[in-house]
């Protein structure tokens, strides 16, 4: 008789949740495949799994083992389909914006709708008057703002998915759109049960929350005592193995005086003095411990450890914004000096907050109503397992409130149609665009696929087009000879354009300059190629646009990565 894998944090054996999981996947028709497996030393595995029918669909899992990983990534996979985490940057096409086919809804079945205010005054009901005064405290954001990147349908307004004040049980409407712009995938979760989910969610919370904070005001962090981590046999070996491969690792209490459940694994690189500083929370000190090990070394292998920052010297760039979201997304910061002292701000606590997942989540939730803050939980439960979203106003948003005024992806509701239909645009429209692109204060960098939550696949044209670029199109489309040498010069000085473009636009710079095309075609042809003096004199010509792709339309028919996108989205439906 095989025995059942336990470890702690967990309601169910490893083997039992990994089959639960993998079963209902494969009932809703998502085909989940293992792509990727590390164990760079004892004690720590990794593995990259994603959906054979969409590889956009992907999630990372890490663990103390082969059967912890798999379990971990399984489980993530599941929040962001509960979550539709999965197309959280993408459009969702007419289909579901418009609700035609049937579709009544677009984010769920229980989300409700509420038209702006006359004046862009945000509606009664949506939120409540204190979260309004967050989200809003100079009264200066327009409500159609709120409208949802995903859909972006004003006609229909905005639209909001129902949250449980948990203090209370009150039902608080939080719009998509404040959702997707400042808390991304802070405090989603999946488990076993509601309490292991939702304590994995808070802890995710505590743990960013308390990092930022450690990260942006430099504090130095007692080291744990060797005896404390000989307790965890599994966790002292992968660290002893980190540091027989020569790295330095230093084990910190991140709990700032036994007051939050965290715990933190720093590696130091000699050959190239990089820092990368690893961060974990539960309320049971082994599991943060863990996890910080592990989330050190997750989809890396030992090779893959060079290349980070040294630390920082300058507290204000550490605790800037753009530094603090790098930490969000991998890790890959720079950390403070004063982190790396041999005085620390705190005393070393041997802490531990709880034995089971119902003591873990009682704690958590107190302690976050003791610091001032409220939680709000949404339950999904369609797909046949138990996953939330948490979020804590106050303490769990991962962008700076003012994004929602100045970095607001709903910028991209205005341009989207138009940018979709750019073949079928007339010379009045395709100005009006022009002009919107330049009233609307987005950089010419941008990725215009990423503005408009387009999946490009591996469409040369869609995958590397810049909102700089799109804007040169434009400007030779109307014949704008300022904005097209403009344009043509941001090009010259910006790499990543298509080499093949690229070569184009220079030719297209340079045949404005000359007086006499005739007399220099020879040599223009001899520099360029006949092919790219063709397709500039056409592009100038007004007799080629935009290189002549095709539009892709508000279905985005033409467009295959994105279409299975929406297939998977259909799955969902379904369910």
């Amino acid at each position: 008789m095989q025995l059942e894998s336990f470890i702690p944090g967990k309601d169910a054996s490893l083997e039992s949740s990994i089959n639960t999981m993998q079963g209902k996947l494969e009932a809703l028709g998502f085909h989940v495949e293992e792509r990727s497996w590390l164990n760079p030393v004892d004690g720590i595995w990794s593995v990259h799994v994603r959906d054979r029918d969409c590889p956009l669909m992907f999630t990372n899992g890490k663990g103390a083992s082969k059967l912890a990983a798999l379990a971990s990534a399984l489980g993530e996979f599941f929040e962001r389909l509960s979550c539709n985490y999965f197309w959280n940057h993408y459009y969702l096409g007419e289909q579901y914006a418009e609700g035609g086919a049937g579709r009544s809804f677009v984010h769920y079945p229980q989300e409700q709708w509420f038209q702006p205010g006359e004046g862009g005054e945000w509606p009664e009901g949506l939120l409540t008057r204190e979260l309004q005064q967050f989200y809003n405290p100079k009264g200066s954001i327009h409500a159609d703002s709120l409208v949802d990147f995903n859909s972006g349908n004003f006609e229909r307004g905005i639209c909001a998915i129902p949250y449980v004040r948990q203090r209370d049980e009150a039902v608080v409407h939080f719009p998509v759109n404040i959702i997707g712009n400042l808390y991304v995938s802070n405090g989603m979760s999946a488990g076993n049960t509601p309490a292991e989910a939702r304590t994995q969610a808070l802890s995710e919370i505590f743990e960013r929350h308390i990092k930022f904070r450690i990260i942006s005001e430099g504090l130095c962090l007692p080291d744990v005592p060797e005896a404390v981590i000989a307790r965890y046999p599994r966790i002292a070996a992968g660290i002893a193995g980190l540091r027989a491969a020569g790295f330095g690792i230093l084990v910190k209490d991140a709990s700032l005086g036994g007051k939050y459940p965290v715990m933190n694994v720093t590696l130091l690189h000699s050959q190239d003095q990089g820092c990368f500083s690893s961060f974990g929370a539960h309320p049971r000190l082994e599991i943060a411990l863990e996890r910080a090990l592990t989330e050190l070394l997750q989809g890396r292998a030992l090779d893959a450890l060079a290349g980070f920052p040294e630390p920082g010297f300058d507290l204000e760039e550490i605790a800037s914004s753009p530094n603090i979201e790098i930490h969000f997304v991998d890790s890959s910061g720079i950390i403070s000096w004063n982190f790396l002292g041999a005085q620390p701000d705190f005393a070393f606590h041997d802490w531990n907050f709880g034995t089971t997942t119902a003591e873990d989540y009682a704690w958590l939730v107190d302690s976050i109503h003791d610091a001032g803050h409220d939680i709000y939980v949404a339950d999904f439960t369609h797909l046949g397992m138990y996953a939330c979203r948490i979020l804590v106003p106050g303490m769990s948003e991962i962008y700076p409130i003012d994004e929602l005024e100045f970095e607001n992806n709903s910028v991209a509701n205005d341009v989207r149609e138009a940018i979709l239909h750019l073949a079928e645009l007339d010379d009045d429209e395709c100005g009006d665009l022009l002009d919107t692109l330049n009233e609307s204060g987005l950089t010419d960098e941008r990725l215009v696929a990423a503005l408009i939550g387009l999946a490009p696949g591996d469409d040369a044209f869609w995958s590397d087009l810049r909102v700089g670029e799109l804007k040169t199109l434009l400007a030779l489309a109307v014949g704008d000879e300022d904005a097209i040498a403009e344009g043509c010069e941001w090009v010259r000085h910006f790499d990543q354009v298509n080499a093949d473009r690229r070569r184009v636009y220079r030719c297209v710079e340079c045949l404005m300059k000359l007086d006499d095309d005739e007399r220099y075609a020879p040599a223009m042809e001899s520099l360029y190629g006949a092919d790219t003096l063709r397709q500039a004199n056409a592009l100038l010509d007004g007799e080629l646009r935009f290189f002549g792709r095709p539009s892709l339309g508000l279905k985005l028919a033409n467009c295959d990565m994105h279409q299975r996108l929406l297939a998977g989205y259909a799955k969902l439906h379904r369910s």
